[in-house]
């Protein structure tokens, strides 16, 4: 122990003399400037500065940098959007909720007003490029676990009322969402905005249901292996199949510029669906059959390999004119339900998607959100009519089919009270019309104010709608056993 400590030394006073020799003997290099130069600068000597200042401006010159500034941003929105989602945990709610908040809180409708000086500071303009390209990397990979959440074998079982239901919650809004269009496009809508792609964006915001949130609420009530959980599982499948196809076609025709453009796109579209089910996909299943699961290798080049087949297909969609969200989202849906592959992704991409990216997307989505502009009762009177206008057609719509279908009353109740979750799907169609201009900021705030509170209380009114079946069942008891008591 002493020879090591006493090499260790002697090899350190060795070699750090040498370097203090070597940096003396490099300092005299400096001494061969003109006479003039030295002349000059030895006439104005400048007073010295301090050296704590110049401390205190190189941290806050690196503190500023992008960098820093992306680092600084991620750890405020995971601290926030976590303490958020714990405390509305407590009450019932999912932790997505939360998150969903914490987004409004950080941005100019709350943090703005009460520090506008924090706000600046934390999310200045120029850094919000950054911030919103890794949320979109975080949907990315999110819509690509939803899409491998879907059972495919699981929605031709429940085809029916699974079918009947989604589309009657999706053409009900949406035709209602049409008709509210008509009578707010003219006051409402950007100037350079047509009529068709507002209508048809304001349609399928009102249409859409946020199949994650829907399941995460059926696992903490204890409802997914119930009827009432398969079925609706079962629809917001088909509901998010159905909305993201009918989004995706919205999509090209904001951004074509003429019927040709809208054709080729939709053409193209439609034969990267045929690709994806009739050519890639049973060769995905035969790749994923070779690979051993149980070799750390394979299962390194088997991650890799998929994260960029996710990547080049949401590439493709985005280069066709539709969303890359689309690719990414019919990737997930492609891969083999029958291995140990989703399972095996899920629970590595699950974490980090969950945890870490879309709180990003949260605080993003926050910080375009500007409460402030509803700023008179007229707009806060119209944001109440577009919430009540979403609830009757998404709800009201759901609940008729299902009873059309042959449900009971009180489980076509709660089929259309878990229709009507909006959630984190809904902020995401939102983004897409903000970034293409077709929804204003104020309009853009009316509706995110919307997704927020149907989706808020989609776990109340299954609470109370327990309640009045379990007070129901304990009025029946007693007549039950009065009659029982008369017969014997």
């Amino acid at each position: 122990m002493k020879k090591g400590l006493l090499r260790y030394v002697v090899i350190l006073s060795l070699f750090g003399t040498g370097v203090l020799a070597t940096l003396g003997i490099g300092a005299g290099l400096h001494s061969d400037q003109p006479v003039l130069e030295k002349t000059l600068s030895t006439a104005a000597p400048q007073p010295p500065a301090k050296a704590s200042n110049e401390i205190v401006t190189a941290l806050w010159t690196n503190l500023r940098q992008p960098v820093s500034l992306l680092l600084l941003q991620v750890i405020a929105i995971l601290l926030v959007a976590r303490l958020i989602g714990m405390l509305l945990r407590k009450v019932g709610q999912p932790i997505v909720i939360g998150e969903m908040i914490a987004g409004i809180l950080l941005g100019p409708s709350f943090l703005g007003l009460l520090s506008p000086g924090t706000m600046s500071f934390l999310f200045p303009q120029q850094s919000l490029g950054s911030l919103g390209l890794l949320s979109q990397i975080g949907i990315i990979t999110f819509m690509f676990v939803v899409g491998m959440d879907l059972n495919l074998k699981h929605i031709r079982q429940k085809a029916h009322a699974a079918v009947l239901v989604s589309h009657a919650s999706i053409i009900v809004p949406f035709f209602l969402g049409t008709v509210f269009s008509l009578l707010i496009y003219r006051s409402f809508a950007p100037g350079n905005v047509h009529f068709t792609p507002f209508a048809l964006f304001m349609s399928v915001a009102m249409s859409i249901t946020a199949f994650p949130v829907l399941a995460r609420i059926l696992e903490d009530r204890r409802l997914t292996k119930t009827p009432l959980g398969n079925t609706a599982i079962a629809c917001a499948a088909v509901d998010d199949v159905t909305a993201w196809c009918i989004l995706a076609a919205v999509i090209s025709i904001a951004k074509a510029s003429g019927f040709t453009g809208v054709v080729i796109t939709i053409l193209l579209t439609f034969l990267f669906i045929v690709v994806m089910f009739f050519i890639l996909k049973p060769r995905i299943a035969r790749l994923i059959s070779t690979v051993d699961f149980e070799r750390q290798t394979s299962r390194g080049v088997l991650v890799a390999i998929v994260l960029a087949f996710v990547l080049a297909s949401a590439l493709f969609t985005e280069t066709i004119g539709i969303h890359a969200l689309f690719g990414a989202f019919l990737a997930g849906v492609i891969m083999p339900s029958d291995s140990g592959l989703r399972k095996f992704l899920t629970e590595r991409l699950e974490v980090i998607t969950s945890c870490f990216l879309l709180p990003l997307f949260f605080a993003f989505t926050g910080l375009r959100t500007q409460i402030g502009l509803l700023n008179d009762w007229s707009s806060w009177l119209l944001c109440a009519v577009v919430i009540a206008v979403a609830i009757t057609g998404k709800l009201g719509g759901s609940t008729l089919a299902a009873r059309w279908a042959g449900m009971a009353w009180s489980d076509s109740l709660s089929l259309g009270i878990l229709m009507n979750t909006r959630g984190l799907v809904e902020l995401i169609v939102l983004n897409i019309g903000y970034d293409l201009g077709i929804l204003s900021p104020r309009v853009f705030s009316m509706m995110v104010i919307m997704a927020i509170t149907t989706t808020f209380m989609t776990g109340p009114l299954l609470s109370l709608l327990a309640f009045w079946r379990r007070r129901e069942l304990k009025a029946s008891v007693p007549s039950l056993n009065l009659a029982t008591d008369e017969r014997g």
